[in-house]
């Protein structure tokens, strides 16, 4: 290859990498949750808001939800707007997935039915909001869904750290959801170096 071939893709691969910082993609928000007069920092989904003017496709990929050991695993589990989640049945006895309703509204109810070990059933969550997950066959389980509006989420650790990844730059406003405490909003400004934020989460 020629010298002049060399330097026109080093060229182009320079122009390409220059496009992706400046659409300001792969940007993370890193953070973490605290709590006041909640046991556990964990499991709390931490997500950004709706968008104005802007709409997401619902995603291809299925979110996985077991049913084993008498419990939902995970036992929360953050999804997009239109994210299709797989309830799989791995025990050795019957199991049922409801919801009485979605953030409230009893009209989004709904029931999969039940169902033997081995076998699992499909549900696209079009509504945002939480959906508690619980069984009629036995009433000690329970797990939830939390449908964000945006791709752009995540659900804490044990220590309530989390990361969201791949969000543009931009200003947004992330919100919480706790199985224990009270919703949270803060407004938050990534730049393409990222962005750092501390959340309290209260009962």
């Amino acid at each position: 290859m020629s010298v002049s071939g060399i330097v026109t893709k080093a060229a182009v691969a320079a122009s390409i990498t220059l496009a992706l910082v400046g659409s300001g993609w792969g940007n993370e928000i890193k953070g973490k949750v605290s709590v006041q007069g909640i046991k556990s920092a964990e499991n709390i989904a931490v997500y950004v808001d709706s968008m104005a003017e802007k709409k997401f496709e619902a995603p291809k990929d299925h979110v996985a939800v077991d049913q084993k050991k008498m419990a939902f695993i995970p036992h929360v589990v953050a999804v997009q707007q239109g994210a299709t989640v797989d309830f799989t049945n791995s025990d050795p006895v019957g199991h049922n997935v409801y919801w009485p309703s979605i953030s409230g509204n009893k009209k989004l109810a709904h029931n999969l039915g039940t169902w033997p070990k081995g076998e699992k059933k499909s549900f696209q969550f079009n509504d945002p909001g939480v959906a508690a997950l619980l069984c009629n066959v036995h009433p000690e389980m329970s797990g939830y869904v939390v449908v964000a509006p945006t791709p752009y989420f995540a659900v804490t650790d044990k220590d309530g750290n989390f990361e969201i990844k791949n969000v543009p730059a931009g200003h947004y406003t992330l919100k919480t959801w706790s199985e224990d405490g009270k919703p949270t909003t803060q407004s938050v400004d990534l730049t393409t170096s990222g962005a750092s934020v501390e959340l309290t989460v209260k009962k």
